[in-house]
């Protein structure tokens, strides 16, 4: 379903918007609620143009005739019984008020009104498809109110009858049925067209009352192809009984056609002219005086009867403005012919002779709107004035009054016109840096490069002396180290400037890596204190002090490491090597025979190659290991030549203070 609110803002024409702001105001200074109801909402509803206006108000429609005049509305007409007035609002809207109630028909074409609510009023409609209405009131303004099913019948583009005896109470319903399905290209349901023959072939139009036969008679000039819907009438034998002295061939059929040309060439200018008086004048052109004074007589409207009349009278008045000297120029012109009467300015460019107004007419129907080319957009652009600008419409109107006059005819004209028009720049974005996250983002980047650095520093350090004691299982117990290794790390953190003080989990991290460096120190030290341990053999202690204490300073300590790789057990070394540092603080974990026994054999070969000259035994009491002569019956691996040691990072090759 559409939404009403918005087809009544932009569907309806500025005229017709204006006129139901005025019904409205004066139906809340009467104390009556109003309906927009008939032709209208059907138009609005499918799509097509909205001609006429029909409102429906609760109370008796004709005590708005004071208010509406007082509003600038004119009564073209009015009928007592039914409590109708027919009004003309400014820009020729047609209007219809009527009182809501329904019809009793005692005898074909005899209607008696009754007061009633807007539900019984649209029951008593025609067709389906014209009983529908539109809220105008404030609380419900939009309200769709279809009790008959309407909008169906109108997606069906079919008529269907509100009474099944419709064509028999009201013959005109039988000319409604032809004029709209003339112009609206709609047909009849199964059921209403059989109804419709029937009704034709009982003659029933014989009881057509006089108030539906002026009505009907009028309505043929309102269409927009007022010949077509006559011929359509004509067919039907409709026309004998409305006017039997008034057919199609009375019509002057090639100007008709001029006219409907012209209307087209006006609207694309912005004039929207009524045709009605003027196609009056042109289906009744070959009419003799005496019937056509006879036909203007039994016009429902009287209203519109006067216009008709006074057509030659108002384009001569137009002429007369339009030829002044104060109008010569082309903005002048053209600004007469778009706020000037639209009806005058239509027949005066149909009927006028005269050089100078056809002139003018040529200059605003063809010359003027190529101008609208030169506007320069792009310059528009430059200087921010967009169609996002109130006044975006006014500002092109005006450069384009200003081209036609022969001006800005230079660039720089046009910018130093548009000055005044452009809007100043705006101001430049703010951008509000969040400098507290990037400083965490940076915090989080500093740490992470420096973990890598100690990361990288430590394997170093492993691959140049402390690797051995990885793949070499002692099988020695656990033992309490004395707090010389803590020391040793916590004077290197305090050299390094204290970069991991905003976290202790990441304080403590790093310093068993470091205690790598830090064990070598503490294995010289401990040096005499081993001595005194008289039950340790001497080949043990052999490996544990060159490995550590000189592995930084002679490439040959690192020579041991190869046969132990090679040796079969290397599957199994490969999962100590994570833990290098924690054998000497007493994490280390007893390693089975077959591990010591490869141990053994680079203990052996070590004391040969380098003689011991001092006690190195660390000061960490041992378990009794297995002695080493069961590992004697395997020779001795050749040892490989080895790589030579990366160099160790600057932390790393720090000498450690002795105490």
């Amino acid at each position: 379903m559409p939404d009403y609110i918005y087809l009544l803002e932009n569907r309806l024409s500025p005229d017709q918007r204006n006129a139901l702001g005025l019904l409205r105001e004066a139906a809340r200074e009467a104390e009556m609620i109003l309906f927009l109801t008939g032709d209208a909402v059907r138009d609005l509803t499918s799509g097509h143009a909205v001609r006429d206006l029909e409102v429906a108000v609760h109370g008796n429609a004709l005590k708005l005739k004071k208010i509406i005049e007082k509003a600038g509305g004119k009564v073209w007409g009015e009928d007592a019984p039914s409590q109708s007035l027919y009004l003309c609002f400014p820009g020729t809207v047609r209007v219809d008020v009527v009182s809501t109630h329904s019809v009793e028909y005692k005898k074909p074409g005899q209607p008696t009104y009754h007061f009633a609510s807007i539900q019984e009023d649209l029951r008593r409609r025609d067709f389906t498809v014209n009983a529908m209405a539109i809220s105008l009131n404030e609380g419900s303004f939009g309200l769709l109110m279809d009790p008959l099913n309407g909008v169906a019948d109108i997606e069906a583009r079919a008529l269907r009858l509100v009474s099944n005896y419709g064509f028999i109470e009201n013959p005109g319903t039988m000319i409604r049925a032809t004029r709209l399905r003339a112009r609206l290209g709609w047909e009849m349901d199964p059921k209403t067209q059989t109804r419709y023959e029937n009704a034709k072939a009982e003659e029933t139009i014989q009881y057509l009352s006089e108030l539906e036969r002026r009505r009907e008679l009028e309505q043929i000039g309102h269409e927009d192809d007022a010949l077509r819907i006559m011929q359509a009438l004509e067919a039907e034998g409709w026309m004998k009984v409305l006017d039997p002295h008034w057919t199609s061939a009375k019509a002057d059929e090639g100007r008709l056609k001029a006219l409907h040309d012209l209307v087209v060439e006006l609207l694309m200018q912005g004039v929207h002219a009524d045709t009605s008086a003027a196609q009056m004048q042109l289906l009744t052109s070959k009419m003799p005086p005496k019937d056509l004074a006879a036909l203007k007589k039994e016009m429902l409207r009287p209203g519109f009867v006067e216009e008709w009349n006074s057509l030659d009278s108002l384009a001569a008045g137009f002429a007369k403005v339009l030829l002044a000297k104060e109008n010569q120029t082309p903005s002048a012109s053209f600004k007469l012919f778009t706020s000037y009467d639209p009806e005058a300015v239509l027949w005066l460019g149909f009927t006028s002779k005269d050089p100078a107004v056809k002139e003018r007419y040529h200059n605003f129907l063809k010359v003027w709107p190529e101008v609208r080319q030169k506007i320069p957009y792009t310059l528009l652009q430059e200087m921010r004035i967009r169609p996002e600008l109130a006044n975006y419409n006014e500002i092109l109107h005006v450069i384009f009054l200003e081209l036609i006059d022969g001006k800005l005819t230079t660039p720089e004209e046009m910018k130093a016109f548009l000055e005044p028009y452009s809007p100043p720049a705006p101001p430049p974005q703010i951008t509000i840096k969040r400098t507290r996250g990037r400083r965490a983002e940076a915090k989080v980047k500093d740490f992470e490069e420096e973990e890598e650095a100690e990361e990288s520093g430590d394997e170093d350090l492993d691959d140049m002396g402390g690797g051995d004691d990885d793949d070499i299982g002692l099988g020695m117990p656990k033992v309490d180290i004395p707090l010389d290794v803590d020391e040793g790390a916590d004077e290197e953190e305090e050299e390094e400037g204290g970069e991991d003080e905003e976290s202790e989990d990441e304080e403590e991290e790093p310093a068993p890596k470091r205690g790598k460096a830090a064990k070598g120190a503490a294995a010289v030290e401990a040096k005499p204190a081993k001595a005194a341990a008289p039950a340790k053999p001497a080949p043990v202690p052999e490996k544990h002090g060159p490995a550590k204490g000189a592995a930084p300073a002679k490439a040959p300590a690192k020579a041991p490491a190869a046969p132990v790789k090679a040796a079969p057990t290397k599957a199994v070394a490969a999962p100590a090597k994570h833990a290098p540092v924690k054998a000497p603080i007493g994490k280390g974990k007893p390693a089975p025979v077959a591990k010591t026994a490869a141990p053994a054999k680079s203990a052996v070969k070590k004391a040969a190659l380098k003689p011991h000259t001092k006690p190195a035994h660390k000061s960490v009491p041992k378990a009794p290991a297995k002695p080493v002569a069961k590992a004697a019956p395997k020779p001795a691996a050749k040892p490989k030549p080895h790589k030579a040691a990366k160099p160790a990072p600057k932390k790393a090759a720090k000498p450690v203070k002795k105490r």
